[in-house]
């Protein structure tokens, strides 16, 4: 049987990919500060751990592993990165997590490692045109990302391939591009576009309004979570080693992400913009180069996600009235 370790397996991401990872066979360690919020973990043993302790990390890593996913980072939505409150715990808390992975990592001769990057390593002046933003891989330097969060993810794919130089750590680095569905952050600051709109539009009344960041033209893309664990799986299965995109080339405004999910409602709802975080003006996915590599790309629309988004949202914003 085969192993894995999913640092960051009470995320969002993470314990949907312990999901997966148990379906296909694997038997699983998941790490992480916290439980899954929403659902019991799958996971054969889960260690409540902090990774930024060099003990925790040591002792975590006391096999090698056939797969390591590395998931873990201090993250959340623009209203969590783009406020500039957060710079310094974002920057130290994921770039020590990521020295310590790699070096007992390293120590413990796991066999290969998969690192969750981001899109936020593109440079700003490359998103500035919301209608013609250039994120293929190539694009990244020189780099020039908006945020201390693109910023450390940069620096971590840069620590993970020299680990892979002059240690021979196998990896694989992939740069995820709004990744969304059921169990993510959905209130508290944390939460990401589609949760947030979703939990919006579940609020208000019919004939009500919706706030929205900005003038709400910035665009983006958005990656349901089966297509992410799909790219994850096909990537760590092939002999590419990236950094390689994985997100959808469905590129849509805020405002738009905004009116499909109040037709997915069946609500007629009035936006109101208002100052808020915004990030860079637009933002999707290339995904020339994981088609020319894995023979693969992201197809599941991004209506058919927000409708199984809008559901699980709606259930929780009802929870909350109830107070269960």
């Amino acid at each position: 049987m085969k192993t894995a370790l999913v640092l960051g397996g009470g995320g969002f991401i993470g314990n949907h990919l312990v999901t997966r990872l148990k379906k296909e066979g694997f038997w699983v360690r998941a790490v992480d500060i916290k439980r899954p919020e929403y659902s019991e973990t799958l996971a054969d043993e889960f260690i409540i751990g902090d990774l930024r302790d060099q003990k925790i990390c040591e002792s975590v890593f006391d096999q090698p592993f056939d797969e390591v996913y590395q998931l873990a980072a201090d993250m959340g939505g623009a209203g969590y990165i783009f406020s500039g409150e957060h710079d310094a715990d974002v920057v130290h808390n994921s770039a020590q997590i990521n020295l310590n992975v790699a070096h007992y990592g390293n120590i413990a001769k796991i066999k290969k490692l998969f690192y969750s990057s981001s899109a936020c390593i593109y440079p700003q002046h490359n998103q500035l045109d919301p209608e013609n933003p250039n994120c293929a891989e190539a694009s990244a330097y020189p780099a020039a990302p908006d945020s201390e969060y693109g910023w450390e993810k940069l620096f971590s794919e840069r620590m993970y391939l020299s680990y892979h130089r002059n240690y021979g750590m196998n990896v694989r680095i992939a740069r995820f591009h709004n990744i969304f569905g059921p169990e993510g952050a959905w209130t508290g600051g944390r939460d990401k576009a589609p949760a947030a709109v979703c939990r919006k539009v579940a609020e208000a009344a019919d004939g009500g309004e919706v706030e929205v960041w900005g003038d709400g033209r910035q665009t983006r893309s958005f990656l349901f979570i089966d297509e992410c664990l799909e790219g994850v799986r096909r990537l760590m299965d092939s002999d590419f080693m990236g950094p390689v995109n994985i997100g959808s080339d469905e590129m849509v405004t805020i405002n738009e992400l905004v009116e499909m999910t109040a037709e997915i409602a069946e609500k007629k709802l009035t936006l109101k913009h208002i100052p808020g975080a915004l990030g860079v003006r637009g933002r999707n996915s290339d995904n020339k180069l994981i088609e020319e590599k894995l023979g693969w790309k992201p197809h599941f629309s991004l209506k058919d996600g927000m409708a199984i988004m809008y559901t699980w949202v709606q259930e929780q914003v009802e929870k909350a009235k109830a107070g269960k």
